[in-house]
């Protein structure tokens, strides 16, 4: 069976539908190759015979692009002969666009990287309109470039500035936004007329030619030696190093490959363009990338984590006790999803403050066109604010999500709980006190988890589900069911205090406050953050946090260690975070002041006083950068791996996916263990008891790492 069906009818339209045998999607992987060459070569023969030609799908999507398996695996070595294979994938769709027949793209539904690239390639591009189909070229999301003609063809339609997010940002567009932008040329309302509206092109247009393979063809919106560009292409390299920081090739690949490629003519710009994209496809970057937001990300998307034999659930009511912003927005994110919500406080002007938040959530979408106002007023409809735990009854999930207190939280779930269906699930989105503590307040430890959700949790995608000594396997495959039904992703973790993500961002954090502490200037501190790969740097994220809650995490975790019978081993930051509090009244963001200074009108700045306090000045100026971005990157990935060895984490995969989307771990590095392993296991646990040696035992390899060192084995 053919990847390609070849069907030239008797009015000599001739239909190419694409139906990869075996799969799901339609890819270009090698069988998608060796048909499209049989089919040009079929073309070539019939071409007298032939009037024009529709490129259609069999699947329900239109084509998914590269194949991530073949791509994965190229090697530096392997370069000339990857070159080689693309090039000729690239030649078979320059001579149907060369044909002088005009060629149509019968889109019918998402066509993504090469799919659209494939579309882009035709004369005509009609999609049928639905709102969940997607276009676009998200290829720089995975590290890469578009490599078929993307990046050449796209500036060529549309011209260069208006190509640019969809390029180098990755942006998805709908069939009616994509029309809008210039990409595709018509809509289609069923797949009768998707067809027959190519039909009625290719009657109406006997021959067909790219503008750009016309002569006297002008870029839109001018060439890159147009007064008007040059001046913007002047400023716009600076403009993007600022945002990659210097961490992430693809953007300045894309934007060189567009830019060069439009000051020859296309054939020549399609050369530079692989050119890119091989190296682009054989660097560290995109195999990092890949692996992670690929592969590892799909394995858990797929239920790796989840407790196979127990059948899916289906939530209709969920209660969250606590109407603060993590309460809200818990509320919102399940309401969204269709599920009634059931949002206690209190007073029920703190549990109607709460649901305001979803009012104001929501009223943004509908002032964007995102949403209309009845669809908003159906989600608020969903979400019951109350003072009265009688509203919980015959909630099939309740979330605690009040303050940080162990003995507040044993309230609220001795109060709540018997509320449930009998089969319900009580879960805490507690960040550090352990789920099999917690669950001692329980009458049924079972069917007790933890559900620890991001701020702000409307655009935070990640949830960390935390298994108590107690929590049976039923109750986490359902809780894995209702993360999933909200449209998170979810990692699954052991008990631990702090559990991973909040033990890892700790040692994040208070590494910052250290090299403070050590007299090293803050912007040098917080350009380490930034320029590793970090979102923010850590003093600006210790102010969202707030040193008050620093404090009083550690005031709780030394409580319950000291209780345990161990004993409290005080960090260097400790001293730092005190001060700041308690001497100077400087608690975070939330309270005007910080590290950072919040004036109301612009932007927030660092507290100068803070050169005074702490730096000092014989060493700041002396302070190597490298060697700052290497604590800030190594600490985590060593207690990470301290998760792994303690059993905290179950799977490399979660490390990966939790560190990246729960605490921004630089995502260049596709995760704090595939960090590890790029940079070499043996070199890693090398570096690490360097920095151990120079700055403390809390580098020093764990035995895991020095395991994995000895055999020059990786994390898998």
């Amino acid at each position: 069976m053919t990847a390609i069906k070849y069907d030239l009818g008797s009015d000599q339209i001739l239909t190419l539908t694409i139906d990869m045998p075996g799969q799901s999607a339609n890819t270009m992987n090698a069988e998608f190759r060796a048909a499209l060459t049989d089919t040009v070569n079929k073309v070539k023969g019939d071409l007298d015979k032939i009037k024009g030609i529709i490129i259609a799908s069999a699947k329900k999507t239109f084509f998914a692009g590269g194949d991530l398996n073949e791509l994965h695996k190229v090697t530096r070595d392997q370069a000339a002969e990857f070159e080689a294979m693309v090039d000729g994938l690239k030649a078979s769709m320059r001579f149907l666009e060369t044909c002088g027949k005009p060629v149509v793209a019968a889109i019918n539904g998402t066509a993504l990287g090469g799919g659209l690239e494939l579309a882009l390639a035709c004369h005509h591009r009609i999609a049928l309109d639905n709102d969940r189909t997607q276009l676009g070229l998200p290829e720089v999301t995975l590290g890469l470039l578009p490599g078929g003609g993307g990046t050449q063809r796209l500036p060529r339609m549309i011209g260069l500035e208006a190509a640019f997010p969809l390029l180098m940002e990755g942006k998805k567009l709908s069939p009616k936004a994509a029309l809008k932008a210039g990409i595709i040329d018509a809509l289609a309302s069923f797949p009768e007329e998707l067809i027959s509206k190519a039909r009625e092109f290719i009657e109406a247009n006997p021959k067909c030619q790219q503008p750009w393979d016309k002569k006297g063809y002008k870029l839109p919106g001018g060439a890159p030696h147009h007064p008007a560009m040059a001046q913007k292409l002047a400023i716009a390299p600076a403009m993007l190093r600022q945002k990659t920081k210097g961490c992430y090739p693809a953007p300045e690949r894309i934007m060189a490959a567009a830019v060069e490629g439009a000051q020859v003519d296309f054939d020549n710009g399609s050369m530079i363009e692989t050119r890119y994209f091989a190296e682009l496809v054989t660097g560290q970057v995109a195999k990092n990338m890949t692996n992670t937001f690929w592969f590892q990300l799909n394995a858990i998307k797929a239920g790796g984590s989840r407790p196979q034999g127990v059948d899916k659930a289906s939530f209709k009511k969920v209660g969250v006790l606590g109407a603060g912003m993590m309460g809200a927005g818990i509320a919102y994110s399940t309401a969204t999803r269709g599920i009634n919500v059931v949002l206690k406080d209190v007073t029920i002007e703190n549990a109607e403050k709460g649901k305001s938040y979803s009012e104001k959530l929501l009223a943004k979408k509908v002032s964007r066109g995102r949403m209309t106002e009845t669809e908003k007023e159906a989600v608020l409809s969903r979400i019951t604010a109350t003072a009265s735990a009688d509203d919980l009854e015959n909630c099939d999930l309740i979330i605690e999500a009040v303050f940080e207190d162990s003995s507040l939280k044993a309230k609220v779930t001795q109060e709540a709980e018997p509320k449930m269906v009998a089969n319900g699930i009580f879960a805490s989105n507690t960040s550090t006190i352990p789920i099999t503590q917690l669950a001692e307040a329980s009458a049924k430890p079972d069917h007790f988890i933890g559900l620890h959700f991001f701020s702000p949790v409307d655009k935070m995608q990640l949830v960390e589900i935390i298994v108590g000594e107690k929590t049976s396997d039923e109750t986490l495959a359902r809780a894995f069911d209702y993360v999933q039904q909200i449209g998170k992703i979810p990692i699954v973790v052991n008990d631990s205090r702090g559990f991973f993500t909040s033990r890892v961002f700790g040692t994040f954090v208070n590494e910052g406050i250290s090299m403070l502490a050590e007299g090293i200037h803050p912007s040098s501190i917080e350009n380490a953050g930034l320029l590793s790969g970090m979102p923010v740097g850590p003093l600006a994220i210790s102010d969202e946090v707030s040193m008050t809650l620093m404090q009083h995490i550690r005031a709780q975790s030394k409580k319950d260690t000291e209780a345990a019978g161990g004993t409290w081993q005080p960090h260097p930051a400790e001293a730092v975070i005190d001060a700041m509090v308690n001497t100077h009244n400087r608690k975070g963001k939330a309270a005007g002041a910080g590290f950072y200074e919040y004036p109301e009108k612009g932007k927030k700045y660092l507290w100068p006083e803070l050169e005074n306090l702490f730096v000092n000045r014989e060493i700041a100026p002396s302070v190597d950068l490298q060697n700052l971005k290497d604590r800030l990157l190594f600490i985590q990935a060593i207690e990470t791996i301290r998760c792994l060895e303690e059993g905290v984490l179950r799977t490399v995969e979660d490390a990966n996916i939790g560190s990246i989307f729960g605490i921004g771990y630089a995502p260049w590095t596709g995760g704090a263990i595939q960090f590890v392993n790029q940079y070499g296991v043996r070199d890693f646990a090398e570096r690490a008891q360097e920095l151990a040696a120079q700055y403390g035992e809390r580098f020093t390899p764990p035995a895991l790492l020095l395991e994995k060192a000895e055999k020059n084995d990786i994390f898998a």
